[in-house]
């Protein structure tokens, strides 16, 4: 099968697509026919090898897995022993661990579910980790509910778009920071007010939120809690610190935690996101009950795949970038970071 390997760490130019055998699924797991893929800032993280603290569990010189991406579309082959929820033809969508940029992938059971109705394929794909991020944040840390008030920082990028559409789902009123550029997209996916962080600070601004919801940002503990309303959650989604090699954003995070229980009346979570099947099914309701949307700002080939995550790494992605991996490509097939529609792909 044709793949994305990686065999060192470093910028996009590691990657290389070759031939590898097609993998076989072990017990409780499935033999996925990939027709899209996603990619995303794990995915990153992981082909350059930082932080440096990463190392000791993905691979000290090199990556363990030889296979990157996560995120995957596609179709059943076969399963393993112990699988009774998906049979071979099934459309599915979830995450492989051990790497979806490929025309197979093995993924357990558990971290796939049936794919949305009405769907393509490149849609279905951009959804798994950042809707299950956005979806935990939202709700299992966040514990947005009716009338909440939510602020959410970096409403531009691949969590962020879930995380204003997913909020909006829960009954919040949700104000969204990005770029000048994607003001209009972001107001777009229903947030009620948006700020455009390159004319205007909105910790300035003197308001308070229930809910913050910080995606891959760097302000301070001191500033997030400073437009938290009483009792109200700030929480920590990654984090970007180019200059911190060894541990990158984690030690603003690891910081926070230890804050939190210092801080009187409002509350500092860190979200340690994980893949299951459960949150898939719960997006994948959303997604064909027209609340949620994905946005993808353009679709390429495995050959461009390298190039396309140095563009994401650069800032430079509305939403997702999606990978197609069987069948013809036609770049910016969805395009101009639009939302998604049923039917396009």
């Amino acid at each position: 099968m044709r793949a994305v390997v990686q065999e060192r760490y470093g910028t996009g130019g590691v990657w290389r697509v070759g031939e590898l055998p097609v993998p076989e699924p072990g017990p409780g797991e499935v033999l996925v026919r990939v027709v899209a893929a996603a990619l995303d800032r794990g995915t990153w993280h992981l082909m350059a090898g930082l932080p440096l603290a990463v190392r000791p569990a993905v691979g000290l010189r090199a990556p363990r897995v030889r296979v990157p991406g996560r995120d995957l579309a596609g179709t059943v082959v076969a399963i393993g022993t112990g699988v009774d929820r998906f049979g071979p033809g099934d459309r599915v969508f979830g995450t492989a661990p051990t790497g979806s940029l490929a025309e197979y992938a093995v993924a357990p059971a558990d971290r796939l579910a049936h794919a949305p109705d009405g769907y393509g394929p490149e849609l279905t794909a951009a959804v798994p980790v950042s809707g299950q991020t956005a979806w935990q944040a939202v709700h299992r840390v966040g514990r947005v509910a009716p009338g909440s008030s939510v602020l959410v920082l970096g409403a531009s990028g691949g969590v962020g778009t879930f995380a204003v559409q997913i909020a909006r789902a829960a009954g919040a009123t949700v104000t969204a920071v990005c770029r000048s550029g994607s003001v209009g997209l972001v107001r777009s996916l229903g947030a009620t007010d948006v700020v455009d962080r390159t004319t205007t600070d909105v910790f300035g601004l003197g308001r308070r939120f229930d809910v913050v919801l910080d995606i891959g940002g760097n302000p301070s503990a001191a500033r997030l809690c400073s437009v938290l309303a009483p009792g109200g959650t700030a929480v920590l989604i990654g984090g970007e610190r180019p200059d911190a090699r060894l541990t990158g954003g984690y030690g603003r995070l690891l910081r926070a935690a230890a804050l939190s229980p210092l801080v009187h009346g409002r509350r500092l979570a860190v979200l340690v996101a994980d893949e299951n099947a459960a949150d898939l099914a719960a997006l994948r309701g959303l997604v064909e009950a027209g609340e949620l949307a994905p946005v993808v700002d353009r679709t390429v080939g495995l050959d461009d795949a390298g190039a396309a995550i140095e563009r994401l790494a650069a800032d430079r992605v509305r939403g997702k970038v999606v990978v197609r991996v069987a069948g013809p490509t036609t770049p910016d097939a969805v395009g101009d970071g639009a939302p998604g529609r049923p039917g396009v792909s």
